[in-house]
């Protein structure tokens, strides 16, 4: 992809409605990786809203950032957290994961894990991330080919990640 379809991906991102669509909170460290996170989500249906230029915002960090961006999170269809080393690192990834969870509950949250390899596991090791559902790619019981779908590992089950994120 070139740097203007990532512009453009990035842009409509940016630029959608938070009502319905699916929050997706990452670190400002991330923007490489969230241009692959908004590709898979609408490549399945979502509609992605990530909040790096919502107008509605302020420009700097404040108390009516925190206002905004719980509004925003309340308003969403769903919350995905896109999940890398520099996560666990940033001041309102955390942050914002606790208020989904607690508006949303944890079958309408998520974790996008970015990892080198599918096997990796160690970021569900950071304390809580590992309490929620998360987004790989895998063998589906009843489909013929390797999908992307929401893992329940507490449960031992999977929806495709078309349905999740129309539920």
């Amino acid at each position: 992809m070139n740097e203007s379809e990532q512009a453009s991906v990035r842009k409509t991102a940016e630029d959608r409605s938070p009502e319905e669509a699916t929050f997706l909170s990452h670190s400002s460290k991330d923007q490489e990786l969230v241009i692959g996170a908004v590709r898979l989500l609408t490549g399945h249906g979502a509609h992605v809203y990530i909040d790096k230029k919502d107008p509605a915002l302020p420009p700097y960090t404040s108390k009516n950032t925190a206002i905004g961006l719980k509004k925003r999170i309340q308003q969403s269809r769903k919350f995905i957290l896109l999940a890398s080393k520099n996560s666990k690192d940033s001041r309102w990834v955390p942050w914002e994961l606790g208020i989904a969870d607690q508006g949303k509950g944890l079958g309408k949250v998520a974790v996008l894990p970015t990892v080198e390899s599918q096997t990796d596991v160690t970021w569900s090791s950071w304390e809580y991330l590992g309490l929620y559902d998360r987004i790989v790619w895998g063998d589906l019981e009843g489909k013929e080919k390797p999908v992307w779908m929401v893992l329940d590992e507490r449960e031992n089950t999977a929806t495709e990640l078309s349905k999740w994120l129309r539920s």
